[in-house]
């Protein structure tokens, strides 16, 4: 399948440390140490310790204070990626090219576009074919737990707020999913992460009852050495499909679509 998002000319690393929330260290092949851009600032469990392979972008801008952007990390075999403005862009660009897994025939895609009743932003809006809105909200889904993936890694107000405005927008007769970006490649599975933060499981479960489109999208994205013995990396995002949702604390039997 081709790649929705490429990047090429990435650097190869080794992790240091992640700390202060933007900020990582890496030690490049050479020895030499950069501080690279951390664009994700939750906990970030489960993606990262200290001697893990990573992926660095460098700067478009090469007078920026921070020459390298954290991309991707290598855990467990399995690529995680780590850049938070990565599933907006996917997700955009699968849906202009109809080919977003659960929500085909979409067109006229605007990004960041006002709405609801709390103020928001939604992430992506397009029309189906029949001419009805279709509201997109994007989630970044990394905590790994067990065999599966969970969102959130902490407690969310926002993200239950989105949620309301989802099925609020379904009542006024619009379509609207909540787009789980599984953004690394070992999960075979999608949950809320209930025990963290229960209310937003909740919130999630009663999306769903009301028509609200939940959609674990696989992620899929790969690295790989690039030719000529350069030393530079390439990273690959693409959307093959769906991951089973798989609630942990309901009687077996499928959750609702």
């Amino acid at each position: 399948m081709n790649p929705l998002i490429r990047r090429t000319g990435l650097v190869p690393g080794t992790l240091i440390q992640r700390y202060k929330r933007f900020l990582a260290d890496v030690e490049l092949a050479d020895g030499s140490v950069v501080t690279a851009h951390c664009t994700n600032t939750g906990t970030m469990a489960t993606c990262w310790e200290p001697g893990d392979l990573v992926l660095l972008e460098p700067a478009a801008n090469p007078a920026r204070k921070l020459p390298f952007t954290w991309l991707a990390c290598r855990r467990g075999g399995a690529w995680v990626g780590v850049e938070t403005g990565m599933p907006n862009r996917v997700v955009a660009e699968a849906a202009r090219q109809d080919r977003l897994p659960g929500l085909p025939g979409l067109r006229a895609v605007r990004t960041e576009q006002k709405y609801g009743d709390e103020r928001s932003r939604i992430d992506v809006l397009a029309e189906d074919s029949a001419g009805r809105c279709v509201y997109i909200e994007v989630k970044n889904a990394t905590l790994r737990v067990g065999p599966g993936v969970c969102f959130p890694d902490a407690v969310t107000l926002r993200g239950a707020k989105h949620l309301r405005e989802l099925r609020g927008m379904v009542r006024l007769g619009h379509r609207a999913a909540i787009a789980f970006f599984v953004q690394r490649s070992d999960a075979l599975c999608f949950d809320a992460a209930r025990e963290i933060d229960p209310d937003y499981a909740e919130e999630l479960d009663r999306a769903a009852a009301d028509g609200v489109r939940v959609l674990p999208l696989d992620g899929a994205l790969a690295a790989y050495p690039e030719p000529g013995g350069s030393g530079l990396w390439g990273l690959d995002w693409t959307l093959p499909g769906l991951l089973p949702w798989v609630r942990r604390d309901a009687p077996a039997g499928p959750p609702p679509a």
